[in-house]
């Protein structure tokens, strides 16, 4: 077996493009009383690919947008500047990591899963009353330590998955033995670089290992989220292991049947269509 270079950091992953400038704009914006709609949505409508793949998302089913959304400003008007921005990033982030080439990593599988998580997190922030849109970004990007992995450093990769199916053991688990670290540990810094708020690089850097809280986090969120996703496997995984449920996560997050029933057939009955307007 080839050794794996122990202890990985963002520092390996040396090629890994920075998010489009109109985005970390975009997000720095957002937190601001002053901000101008119009100026951010010029900004933005001046990166053509990036605002046209953003319309295609905006349309899609799983905004229900009456009528076509046909400018940023009008999504703006009509979707809010968060939902936009949400949009925007997804657009930005799956665009901005070049397809993979590594034995074993399904990018199709992958996106159908992170979308899964995402389009769940978003359901369970609603019932919870929580940050919705924040909880939906947080659920797109929690393993996007294993794609920067897949992207940067293929063979490290390709070798977590060999131990796992040899060892039959939770990928976490496999990527700590051959790496010294984890998707988790890695995707928190690449989102740290890419300046996401700190409530998405905690749900990345912590989701399979939940603090303890007094109330639900987004962290619970993206937790529970993942654990459903996995059980749902609408990723098509032969390999399909779900992690293990924290209790207290899923004590503090506090659903009842009727909600968790609601959530997992939301969950499956969106995924296609935003899978499709990703065009991922």
């Amino acid at each position: 077996m080839t050794d794996a270079p122990k202890a990985m950091s963002l520092a390996n992953l040396r090629e890994l493009p920075s998010l489009p400038q109109v985005i970390i704009d975009l997000q720095s914006a957002i937190s601001r009383e002053d901000v101008s709609i119009d100026a951010i949505a010029e900004t933005v409508s001046l990166d053509q690919a990036l605002s046209a793949k953003a319309l295609r998302v905006a349309n899609c089913s799983f905004y229900g947008v009456p009528g076509r959304v046909v400018s940023i400003r009008q999504a703006i008007g009509m979707l809010g500047l968060r939902s936009v921005s949400t949009v925007l990033t997804i657009s930005a982030v799956s665009q901005s990591i070049p397809r993979p080439s590594c034995p074993g990593f399904d990018m199709e599988r992958y996106w159908r899963h992170s979308v899964a998580v995402a389009l769940c997190a978003r359901n369970i922030a609603r019932a919870l009353r929580l940050d919705a849109d924040v909880a939906f970004t947080a659920g797109l990007l929690h393993d996007l330590g294993r794609l920067a992995l897949a992207s940067q450093e293929p063979a490290c990769l390709s070798e977590s998955l060999r131990r796992r199916d040899e060892l039959d053991c939770t990928m976490l688990e496999a990527e700590r033995a051959t790496l010294g670290t984890d998707h988790t540990a890695l995707g928190g810094q690449v989102a740290e670089r890419w300046h996401f708020g700190p409530a998405v690089v905690d749900a990345i850097r912590l989701h399979h290992e939940p603090p303890a809280s007094a109330q639900a986090t987004v962290v619970d969120i993206v937790h529970v989220a993942d654990s459903i996703a996995h059980a749902l496997d609408v990723a098509g995984d032969p390999n399909e292991m779900v992690p293990a449920l924290d209790p207290t996560a899923w004590n503090r997050a506090g659903l009842s049947e009727g909600q968790t029933l609601l959530i997992l057939k939301d969950t499956e009955a969106e995924v296609d269509g935003l899978c499709e307007a990703l065009a991922v």
